[in-house]
């Protein structure tokens, strides 16, 4: 297997083609990945640009763009100058600031939600009388995988999960009401968990 996937990988990279955009088949993408190929790690470009640019327009970044589309890689756009103005600013100030120039959200966060589409990976959520936490997990991975992130004898032992959604959350205010909603699904053991879902495993070792 591996000699006919390097030959492919050969010939791809003949052509001046980075390894990230060659289609390989999973079991063709876990036989070269412990070599650490260069070229086929994922790439995210981040474009400095003006306070009178922030959507990116010039020229330039124009050129970083073509640029990332022929090597499989995404563009941010941040003005590093605004960016360092909001991070001292207050919540109030800066939600204030962010709507005068155009902004929803820092760029920051738009950097963040790329580099993990970038890598792969998404978010759930655990939430507790004492704290609310974030886990991170690949993409497509299933209930007792996204468990296991959490202990591995909840992968080991997993039951069940019950799930619901933030809009869920935030339009009956407790899990208690979501329950009583019928709102909370009950998944198994094939369920694929969702960027943003909020989870509570049942497991028993």
């Amino acid at each position: 297997m591996w000699v006919y996937v390097f030959q492919k990988c050969n010939r791809h990279l003949a052509e001046d083609k980075p390894l990230r955009t060659l289609d390989l088949l999973p079991a063709e993408l876990a036989a070269i990945s412990s070599y650490g190929l260069m070229t086929a790690k994922p790439i995210l470009y981040v474009a400095n640009v003006g306070e009178d640019d922030l959507q990116g327009q010039d020229p330039l970044v124009d050129r970083v763009r073509q640029h990332a589309e022929t090597s499989g890689a995404s563009v941010v756009c941040v003005c590093a100058k605004l960016e360092a103005e909001i991070a001292e600013l207050d919540e109030a100030d800066r939600a204030e600031m962010l709507v005068e120039v155009g902004l929803e959200q820092p760029a920051l966060s738009q950097i963040a939600r790329e580099a993990y589409r970038t890598l792969g990976l998404q978010s759930y959520f655990t939430a507790g009388e004492k704290e609310i936490r974030a886990w991170t997990i690949p993409i497509g991975a299933t209930a007792p995988q996204a468990a296991g992130v959490i202990h591995t004898d909840f992968e080991r032992g997993f039951i069940r999960a019950e799930v619901y959604t933030l809009e869920d959350l935030e339009t009956y205010h407790s899990e208690k009401e979501i329950r009583q909603a019928g709102k909370l699904r009950v998944e198994g053991k094939s369920y694929v968990v969702q960027d943003g879902d909020i989870c509570h495993f049942l497991f028993n070792v």
